[in-house]
């Protein structure tokens, strides 16, 4: 795997970013991952009477489906995964197990659009992982060098200094 790029939630409600991120990945010919949770789309799902944990994995489940839909108009072949399917990702205190032998030997020219859906070990369940969790395991597990973050936060002081090269995810606040 090349790169690794996370859509947080904000990213996931926004067309316009949506179809400018196709359109770049349809550009590179690198292989990467692709990691997503969920979006305003649960909070919908909700005011229909569904209960929260589950309107978040049918919203996350649903938002892989529409992204692959999504990158296909901008011509960019992708394999949708949710990582509880086979058992790919599976998670147990706090801890994250990737099958990196079955996502390395999917076919190499899609992408690979990964929700954060794990097996829970213990139950067996899908089970929602924080995107840092998430990001930074596949990062350890594939040696891949960088994370590709987008933020929202409209704060200029933080452009004011010179950016970091590296900030270490778990030190970070989850948003």
């Amino acid at each position: 795997m090349d790169f690794l790029a996370v859509l947080d939630y904000e990213h996931l409600d926004n067309g316009m970013f949506l179809t400018t991120f196709a359109k770049t990945l349809s550009k590179k010919e690198k292989r990467g991952i692709i990691i997503h949770g969920e979006s305003e789309y649960t909070e919908r799902i909700i005011q229909t009477g569904v209960m929260r944990n589950e309107a978040t994995v049918r919203s996350i489940k649903d938002l892989n489906h529409r992204l692959v839909a999504l990158f296909a108009d901008e011509g960019v072949s992708t394999i949708a995964l949710n990582g509880f399917q086979k058992s790919t990702i599976t998670h147990n205190d706090g801890e994250l197990t990737i099958d990196t032998d079955y996502l390395s030997n999917l076919p190499e020219q899609p992408m690979i659009l990964l929700s954060c859906l794990a097996e829970d070990e213990k139950t067996g369940q899908p089970v929602k992982v924080p995107l840092p969790l998430m990001a930074s395991s596949l990062q350890k597990a594939f040696n891949i060098s960088g994370i590709t973050i987008f933020s929202k936060k409209e704060n200029i002081e933080l452009f004011s200094e010179k950016l970091p090269d590296r900030t270490n995810v778990s030190s970070e606040d989850q948003d």
